[in-house]
């Protein structure tokens, strides 16, 4: 029987979207079994060949009696499937499969996603959940940060050991699935917003930017690609009847949006990892505007693959849309070939799996296998 590998996270969709090589690559030597919540993935998982376990876990809860209950679930799966080493995505997998995977000394390798506002926001969350990452992470035998500012949060606040920690590009982008589209040369220029419709994304500065630059450059488009939180479905559907944005909803080919786009923008301020957004947009060969903060920041190079815009500033935005229309078009392609050569250079998905592949043999080099 072959060994195995046992992968938890918060949902499905997470893996489909950003571990698939990953896994597919694990696949060829061991038996993949992963843990999460199902949000309409779980078939495209066990269509590679993965053994998909459906548990019910409440990314925001905070019972303390169902938290205590969801530790004891993964240990009891651990002891079961008997993995040679665990592998853990976002914040509660890091901390509870953390915890029941050092309670029973298996080998674990966690993936900081991100810190998410919980973490990174001072306040009473905070103060639980930094504990709990710390004895949740203290036996890992590797954490990977997405970015240089959420490794640094955590080594200052002793979450983590230095010896555990290695920065990965992101997820990274698969370059042969986002290859670059041909530049639009038509009589409108369209933006693209593609992200979950919340606050924290910079949705707000997206639409005040849109209502603005319609008006003043009536050729333009606005598109918005993503699910939409509750509080903002009558304003979307608002300004879609106005005529100031596009909204498609959740979209499955994101690569042929951008083939349609010219440009994407996320103003976001939320405290991710790295954005997948802009990294499969550079691939596209689209230039990118984005906000100077940890996960977006390090995408962008200011005036070279796009613009930077400060977070929450709507002004700024606009000032920084009103900058690429007045470019040519030969001007805008350039900027979308330089994000090209930026994600080839340094966010090849092909270096991720390569780490994961070396914390694994490094496992087994331990255990004289």
């Amino acid at each position: 029987m072959r060994e195995r590998i046992l992968i938890v996270s918060n949902v499905t969709a997470g893996l489909v979207s950003f571990r698939s090589e990953l896994i597919e690559t694990l696949k060829k030597k061991y038996n993949v079994i992963v843990l999460a919540s199902d949000n309409g993935r779980k078939e495209r998982l066990e269509a590679l060949g993965v053994k998909v376990i459906n548990i019910d876990l409440e990314r925001h809860g905070t019972n303390p009696l169902k938290e205590i209950k969801i530790i004891s679930l993964y240990k009891s799966y651990m002891k079961r499937i008997k993995p040679i080493i665990v592998l853990t995505y976002t914040i509660k997998p890091n901390i509870y499969a953390g915890m029941a995977a050092a309670c029973l000394n298996i080998p674990y390798v966690a993936n900081i996603t991100g810190l998410g506002s919980t973490v990174e926001n001072s306040g009473l969350m905070q103060k639980i959940t930094i504990p709990l990452y710390r004895f949740g992470l203290r036996k890992a035998q590797k954490v990977f940060f997405q970015n240089s500012y959420n490794q640094k949060f955590m080594l200052q606040r002793h979450i983590v050991e230095k010896k555990q920690c290695e920065l990965l590009p992101g997820s990274g982008v698969n370059l042969e699935k986002y290859n670059v589209h041909s530049y639009p040369n038509k009589d409108t220029i369209d933006f693209v917003f593609i992200s979950r419709v919340i606050k924290e994304k910079g949705i707000d500065q997206y639409l005040d930017a849109a209502k603005y630059i319609r008006k003043k450059y009536p050729q333009t488009r606005f598109h918005i690609c993503g699910d939409c939180e509750e509080e903002y479905e009558e304003l979307l559907k608002q300004l879609e009847h106005d005529g100031v944005i596009i909204y498609h909803g959740r979209i499955e080919d994101i690569s042929e949006m951008h083939r349609q786009c010219s440009c994407t923008i996320h103003p976001s301020y939320y405290p991710e990892g790295m954005s997948n957004v802009l990294l499969e947009a550079c691939a596209c060969g689209r230039p990118i505007i984005t906000t100077n903060r940890p996960g977006c920041q390090e995408v962008v190079e200011d005036g070279i693959n796009g613009f930077i815009v400060k977070q929450k500033d709507s002004k700024d935005l606009i000032c920084k849309i009103e900058m690429f229309l007045n470019l040519s078009n030969e001007a805008k392609m350039q900027m979308g070939l330089a994000g090209r050569r930026k994600v080839e250079q340094e966010f090849d998905r092909k270096i991720v799996i390569n780490k994961y592949l070396q914390e694994i043999s490094k496992r087994e080099v331990d255990d004289g296998i």
